[in-house]
Order: structure tokens, then C-alpha cells, then sequence
């Protein structure tokens, strides 16, 4: 059974300072309290290879070890006060990508 990955893409905010704050303070806490969460990495985007700014300001990966997990943390109220918190902080949107990760 694959392990299945979320993937937040979060766009650039009208305030950068303030949406690193607010993640930083705020949303990371809602995050790794998700049941299930087996991971939780995010990271800054800088730069893209063309020099151009990037579309996204932030990538968040969160790893469960199934599907059913995924759906479980998700539909969990933990779940559920992440996922609205978004909308809080990320007044430009977000990306989100579900995914199953492939063994090497």
C-alpha cells in the first residue's frame, strides 16, 4: 500500500512577512497535530530556474501511510481547523496535490 503525500503550494501573499509569521506561529501547530501525519516538511521557494519570480511563496508536504489515513486526518477536527486555517493567511491561494509515493 502506497504512502500518500499532500502537497500545498501555497501562492505568493500580498504580505510576505506576515504570511511566514502566521505560518510560522500559527498554521505549523494546526498542521503536525493532524492524526495520521507520519511527516510534515515545508519549505521556502527562492528562486526558479529562469530567474523569474516564483509562482509559489511556499510547499508544505504532509506524508500519511495510507489513504485511509490521509481521509481519516483530513476528516478529523484537527483536520479540518488546518485546512480552514488556510484561507486565514493565504490571501493569494493555495495549490493542493494529492499524492502516492513511489518506492525505489
Amino acid at each position: 500500500m502506497p504512502k500518500i503525500r499532500l502537497t500545498v503550494a501555497y501562492n505568493q501573499p500580498t504580505d510576505a512577512d506576515a504570511f511566514f509569521q502566521y505560518y510560522l506561529d500559527t498554521h505549523v501547530g494546526l498542521a503536525k497535530a493532524i492524526p495520521g501525519l507520519e511527516s510534515f516538511e515545508w519549505s521556502k521557494v527562492v528562486a526558479t530556474p529562469t530567474g523569474d519570480t516564483p509562482r509559489y511563496a511556499l510547499l508544505a508536504e504532509l506524508t500519511f501511510a495510507s489513504m485511509e489515513d490521509f481521509g481519516a486526518g483530513l476528516g478529523s477536527a484537527e483536520g479540518q481547523a488546518a485546512a480552514g486555517d488556510v484561507a486565514v493567511f493565504a490571501t493569494k491561494g493555495a495549490d493542493m496535490f494529492i499524492s502516492e509515493l513511489a518506492e525505489t
